[in-house]
């Protein structure tokens, strides 16, 4: 399947926008997702022996595999019912926002082949949390599902930071019914002033209204994490797991993308989050720090640069429990997430690592 992909299909899709590859990309997941008896077989042949390979316990769930579809593939949740089939073992909805919003500009994705990379400057566009909502209302909900579905979560682009709070609760009110996790996304560098969240003070605000407003769901309470910037310092890092301490969220996606232009994208001027390759080194480090000052206490999802199992491992050696892939997607195929997922299983189950 990988040679059919970067043989015949990648070469098709690299001649289209990296945008449109990548609505055709979603569509066909789309229709995937309406084909149950295909999806059933896939996810069959894609799929661990749970008499060999134990699935994943993590902020209370269980994965039947360690590898997810990260956030900003399926921003209306339309594809994600055909995630199982593809081989992941968990999938992540959104950015939502609380209003519906059309995003940045276009052109405002761009690949870089040669460096295993993706520029993307997006904006959170989606048709916001009351659409995104309806449309999950149509499919099984949380318990009822074949993986597990988390729902990411933004702050709209015309709401002032100043009233963030109200803007990330109402999406949370609309959305926590239909999420078996929830993700609170501080991180985006596509929205003006979001990062600015990431200072302790008001992302103590955010996180406490979200944590009290999660409390009082009662038995409906849903795994709350965060998701980080990898350009935080360690100081900004520290901070942040003193919130999230402080509120007992539940975990931690490390890491969004990043701003930085190591390397040969020092001469690049498209503005927006770097992702892929040049971010595993990074996000792997951020891994690790956290880790080591949570004590493994903390469960870790490790997100940047995973395009095969090495790199997988590589973030599981570090001490995250999940790993979720997106650019790598485009360069790997759909069906990385099932090379990755049995490359570690057979790697734990070999003991080798931790």
């Amino acid at each position: 399947m990988g040679n059919l992909y970067r043989q015949v299909l990648k070469p098709l899709l690299f001649r289209l926008d990296p945008e449109q590859a990548h609505e055709l990309g979603v569509d066909a997941l789309e229709l995937l997702g309406r084909l149950g008896p295909l999806c059933g077989l896939l996810e069959r042949w894609h799929g661990l022996d749970r008499a060999l390979h134990r699935p994943v316990r993590a902020f209370g769930l269980e994965f039947p595999n360690a590898i997810g579809l990260a956030a900003g593939f399926d921003k209306n949740a339309r594809a994600w019912p055909a995630a199982a089939a593809l081989g992941f073992g968990h999938v992540e909805i959104g950015t939502v926002t609380a209003r519906p919003q059309p995003g940045n500009p276009a052109p405002r994705l761009f690949r870089y082949p040669a460096e295993g990379a993706v520029i993307n400057r997006m904006g959170f566009n989606n048709e916001g949390a009351e659409a995104v909502a309806a449309r999950l209302a149509t499919r099984p909900g949380p318990g009822r599902r074949r993986i597990p579905l988390g729902v990411n979560l933004g702050k709209s682009k015309a709401t002032p930071n100043e009233q963030a709070t109200g803007d990330y609760l109402e999406s949370f009110g609309r959305l926590a019914d239909h999420a078996d996790y929830v993700v609170v996304n501080v991180s985006s560098p596509n929205t003006p002033g979001l990062r600015a969240l990431q200072d302790e003070r008001p992302l103590r605000e955010l996180l406490g209204a979200l944590s009290a407003a999660n409390r009082a769901r009662g038995t409906g309470r849903r795994p709350l994490l965060l998701k980080i910037a990898p350009d935080l310092g360690w100081a900004q890092i520290d901070a942040a797991l003193g919130v999230i301490a402080e509120f007992g969220l539940d975990g931690i996606i490390a890491t969004n993308t990043t701003l930085a232009r190591p390397g040969s994208f020092a001469e690049v001027g498209q503005a927006g989050g770097l992702s892929g390759a040049p971010l595993r080194r990074r996000s792997t480090e951020i891994v690790a720090y956290i880790a080591r000052r949570t004590g493994g206490r903390l469960p870790i999802v490790a997100a940047g640069g995973v395009s095969d199992p090495e790199g997988a491992a590589e973030k599981l050696d570090a001490g995250a429990s999940l790993v979720q892939v997106y650019t790598g997607l485009i360069y790997e195929g759909p069906f990385l997430a099932a090379r990755l997922a049995r490359a570690v299983a057979e790697r734990q189950r070999g003991g080798v690592g931790r």
